[in-house]
């Protein structure tokens, strides 16, 4: 068991990704707006100007060495934990659920259950099948092919979280047919799975009856990632 904190685990992951990258300053941009911080922002905290963030996550200026680095992620961690440390509880939960945050992007119990409905007006979905349970307690957003690929069927079912009274996000998704036929090895299965990246006529065919026999209400949506996650984060506060 780690004896580091959520936030010194969090900064080394994120400095690592950066460090590491082939595109230094896509990979600083992705952190940034995972935040929720602004070029504006950061830069203040670093006391630069928000044209030398600009700068280095267009390419525009050499890729910043390990010592910038680090103090960029520290103004992240910064900014996050003035704001009450959302982004770094929101690791923690994914880290205490025995995931990797590549696998788990968001796994979230809000105070009161909500109508499924303004989930998916939230995010934009469409439901294809309605379920047999409209409210949902929870979510958990879910890279696909990462989650299929390296789970067991026990993991699997961790993904639910504290409850199965939530909805599962499937990212990555073309058609839909891995998560569903993996997910008939879970029991009992969540009150919704929405599978994002794809619209109604890409679905694959065979999808909906499968929600239909385990009683789940099925919805796709074509979002783009960054704005689901945001507004799933805004849903849950």
């Amino acid at each position: 068991m780690s004896s580091r904190s959520p936030r010194e685990e969090l900064a080394e992951k994120v400095a690592g990704e950066i460090t590491l990258s082939e595109d230094p300053g896509a990979t600083l941009r992705k952190w940034r707006t995972d935040f929720t911080v602004s070029q504006t922002e950061l830069a203040e905290e670093l006391s630069i100007s928000s044209s030398v963030i600009s700068d280095y996550e267009s390419g525009r200026r050499k890729s910043p060495g390990i010592a910038v680095v680090r103090r960029m992620v520290t103004a992240l961690l910064d900014i996050d934990e003035r704001r009450g440390g959302d982004r770094i509880r929101q690791y923690a939960r994914v880290i205490s659920a025995g995931f990797e945050s590549d696998i788990v992007q968001d796994l979230r119990e809000y105070p009161t259950t909500i109508p499924l409905e303004r989930f998916y007006d939230a995010i934009g979905a469409t439901e294809i099948v309605e379920g047999t349970s409209d409210r949902i307690s929870g979510h958990t957003v879910i890279d696909s092919i990462e989650a299929i690929t390296r789970l067991s069927s026990e993991e699997f079912y961790r993904l639910y979280g504290q409850s199965t009274n939530r909805a599962l996000v499937f990212t990555g998704v073309t058609r839909g047919e891995s998560p569903l036929v993996a997910m008939r090895v879970v029991n009992p299965t969540p009150n919704a799975v929405v599978l994002h990246g794809l619209s109604e006529r890409d679905l694959w065919e065979h999808a909906p009856d499968l929600a239909r026999i385990d009683g789940f209400s099925l919805a796709v949506c074509d979002t783009d990632l960054e704005t689901t996650l945001e507004r799933l984060r805004e849903l849950s506060t």
